[in-house]
């Protein structure tokens, strides 16, 4: 019984830290111990007696942590969400079920939101970049939104300022990485901007040195614990939204030029390969959850109970097919496959441009064992049709355990939505969870199986060069292709 005793003086030194009130908190925590404990031996004893075995002191401790873990007492409650139906909705779908109700919701909202995103698409690339900043900014709040209400009763000093100063410092890291990147040599063009362009990386470690010094200068005794937990949690939190909405970003700056010599020397990447990654997830979503809702019936894990198998087989199916056929049609359209390009004589972006052979149309032989089901030897397709299934597989197999992931850290923190955004959805994060993993994805698999070597950023730095090192490259250079056989002799010197 001692070990039971200890048991309960852990609960209790856990269960209240040092702060105002704690002779309070200390009542509660040392009573809902002792109840759970009386619970938990009567429980181990009646399960003894029944099998006729004796219960030994180490299963009634084992139990009684399992008890513990359950119970997750030691997490501060967040106050529940509050419902954000619009109430034109609400009451025109006052009399059905509450289920039905949810369906009706959902449905409604995520046709608004597909149609704002296409919309958005129409409207240009530099909207899509604003729309996935403005994202990462929502989700980003709404994280640390959690850790904040978790614990406020701590009232930390400079939290939230700190966990908001870390972000623009990351954000102007990235994203002068990005203009250093792909506008570099329109920088070079501006005196009063190669400061920043060359002095970069060391002008962002700046930054981030003062909010760390500030961190430290906020330390409060009886808190650095906790204070130390928060940032933890605010770095976690800015992996998972800013460095994956850079990949975002990268992955739609794969198909811009703002140059209009980059664009004949560029490979290019397209905007299909940042619209079908996107779009498949957004199908997987939809139809995991309409042949869930209709069908489900085996559960598919538990930390979403939820997911069904139903779901995930039919919404796996229907991405596939989706990613394919979606993809046939963005490789027919120059806006989709051609990056943009800045026209000096006009003054204005332009996506015109020879579609590489990746969204040309090529004949391929169909495999032995379907030419007898389909009755055709050979198939018309574009090759970026091939990599959409890759692309659709993964947002199928792999994309929902970001969802997973997400679940998993609501019920820590026992809530049900990461924030009440979007009536019937939850919060941005609740919607975006998947796109994360999604984007990584789509960076390497670019990155390892379509993009080659790129001749922009190469010219990039020779212009940047002094007129002795560029000349000094010139001769090398044609030496080289001398030497190759690909210049004639006669053009030496």
């Amino acid at each position: 019984m001692c070990a039971c005793w200890r048991h309960c003086w852990c609960c209790w030194t856990r269960r209240a830290p040092s702060r105002p009130g704690g002779s309070l908190v200390v009542g509660r925590a040392l009573s809902g111990c002792l109840l759970e404990m009386l619970h938990g031996a009567a429980t181990a004893a009646a399960s003894g007696l029944q099998h006729g075995s004796r219960v030994t002191e180490p299963d009634l401790i084992e139990r009684l942590d399992d008890l513990d873990l359950r119970n997750d007492s030691d997490v501060p409650d967040v106050p529940p969400s509050i419902d954000s139906t619009p109430e034109i909705l609400r009451r025109a779908l006052s009399g059905l079920s509450a289920r039905w109700k949810n369906w009706w919701i959902r449905g409604i909202l995520t046709l608004a939101m597909i149609s704002v995103f296409f919309l958005i698409i129409y409207m240009g690339s530099f909207m899509l970049m604003l729309l996935v900043l403005s994202i990462q900014v929502k989700c980003f709040h709404e994280i640390i939104t959690i850790g904040y209400r978790v614990y406020h009763s701590y009232d930390l000093p400079w939290f939230r300022s700190l966990s908001w100063y870390f972000l623009l410092c990351v954000n102007y890291f990235f994203y002068g990485e990005t203009v250093a990147d792909y506008f570099g040599t329109f920088v070079q063009r501006r005196e009063q901007l190669q400061f920043l362009i060359r002095y970069h990386r060391f002008i962002s470690f700046a930054l981030y040195l003062a909010g760390f010094c500030m961190f430290v200068l906020s330390l409060v005794k009886k808190h650095y614990r906790l204070q130390f937990y928060m940032f933890a949690w605010t770095h976690v939190t800015l992996l998972i939204t800013v460095t994956q909405s850079h990949l975002v970003i990268q992955n739609l700056f794969e198909g811009m030029i703002w140059e209009s010599v980059n664009c004949k020397l560029r490979q290019k990447e397209e905007h299909g390969r940042f619209l079908v990654p996107i779009s498949s997830v957004i199908c997987n979503d939809i139809a995991a959850y309409i042949f869930g809702f209709f069908f489900g019936r085996t559960p598919l894990i538990k930390l979403s109970p939820k997911k069904t198998w139903e779901g995930f087989i039919g919404g796996g199916i229907s991405t596939v097919v989706f990613g394919f056929i979606f993809s046939y049609f963005l490789a027919q359209h120059q806006y989709f496959v051609c990056p943009v390009e800045y026209k000096s004589e006009t003054n204005r972006f332009v996506t015109e441009c020879e579609p590489l052979e990746l969204f040309q149309m090529k004949k391929y032989s169909v495999p032995l064992l379907l030419r007898s089901v389909l009755g055709w030897e050979t198939v018309n397709m574009y090759p970026f049709q091939m990599h959409s299934i890759a692309l659709s597989t993964f947002a199928s197999l792999i994309g929902p355990f970001g969802g997973f992931f997400a679940s998993g850290f609501k019920r820590a923190f026992k809530i049900k939505d990461f924030a009440d955004t979007i009536p019937g959805h939850g919060g941005i994060m609740d919607r975006f969870d998947c796109q994360y993993l999604m984007a990584t994805f789509v960076h390497v698999y670019i990155t390892s199986f379509i993009r080659g070597p790129n001749p922009s950023k190469l010219l990039k730095q020779l212009l940047v060069l002094q007129p002795e090192q560029q000349l000094n490259v010139y001769n090398t250079l044609k030496s080289h292709l001398v030497e190759k056989g690909i210049l004639q002799p006669s053009l030496r010197g």
